[in-house]
């Protein structure tokens, strides 16, 4: 970890310590000021502010899955941050071509969200949609007029090139640590039990509707299942030399094992 990234990490760390250290007390108010800062400052902030969301949520439901009794049934901030997530992703991916460098960023903490189940998978995907359908219409406007172009810098100014410098190197390291934790999934159908997983075999059957209560196994099969194409002629070609080489044909050498 270089110096950047851990000034960056313990940032961020010392924010989500705070707020769930005071959300019994504060916790609504401290919710209301994470979601007006998102809705000012630059687009480099604001994702900063999405990233911030990102460890808070996980911190959350690591909070969550050690406690005991009433407390366990309390999933913290990742109620709010289902609750607005449409807000927060219009603020932090403003319409318009202002949004775009923002935008695969987001996509992707969203992607990990839902992979993941930190948020309702439905709720994401109705998010992504909306992000979808503002992309695909912000690239069908026609260019702007030079007329309409000055005046749209005027409101809007470039950013420097020591932020542009700064948001490449901060985008480097936040995708690095995504990409790390992506795979990450909860090792055994009750968090709270320190007792070895059984085998996937003897675990129960469980739905998508099940919630915090679906197995991790279900998670990433559905995930894998999404993700796999239909079957289709490519299939049918590489099952065929499959086929071919484990079982030659009758006067062919047996298949080379080398």
């Amino acid at each position: 970890m270089d110096p950047f990234e851990r000034r960056s990490q313990q940032s961020i760390q010392r924010v989500v310590g705070f707020a769930v250290k005071y959300f019994s007390g504060c916790g609504e108010d401290l919710w209301d000021c994470i979601v007006e800062e998102c809705q000012k400052g630059s687009v480099n902030s604001r994702i900063n502010i999405l990233y911030l969301l990102d460890s808070l949520c996980e911190t959350c439901l690591l909070v969550k899955s050690r406690a005991k009794g009433q407390d366990r049934e309390s999933d913290l901030y990742v109620n709010f941050v289902s609750r607005d997530l449409g807000k927060i992703v219009e603020n932090v991916v403003p319409k318009g071509r202002q949004g775009l460098p923002n935008l695969v960023s987001t996509k992707q903490i969203l992607q990990s969200w839902r992979s993941k189940r930190v948020i309702d998978p439905q709720t994401v995907d109705d998010v992504l949609t909306s992000l979808n359908d503002r992309q695909t219409a912000t690239e069908s406007t026609n260019p702007p007029s030079s007329s309409s172009s000055s005046s749209h810098h005027h409101h809007h100014a470039p950013l420097s090139r020591n932020e542009i410098f700064k948001r490449i190197e901060e985008d480097r390291e936040r995708h690095k640590r995504l990409r790390e934790r992506r795979w990450v999934q909860p090792i055994t159908h009750n968090p709270s039990s320190h007792q070895q997983p059984p085998l996937a075999s003897f675990m129960p059957l469980t739905n998508t509707g099940d919630g915090a209560q679906e197995l991790t196994i279900d998670i990433e099969f559905e995930n894998e299942w999404e993700t796999t194409s239909d079957w289709n002629e490519d299939d049918i070609e590489a099952a065929i030399e499959e086929a071919e080489l484990c079982f030659p044909a009758e006067g062919e050498g047996p298949m080379d094992l080398s």
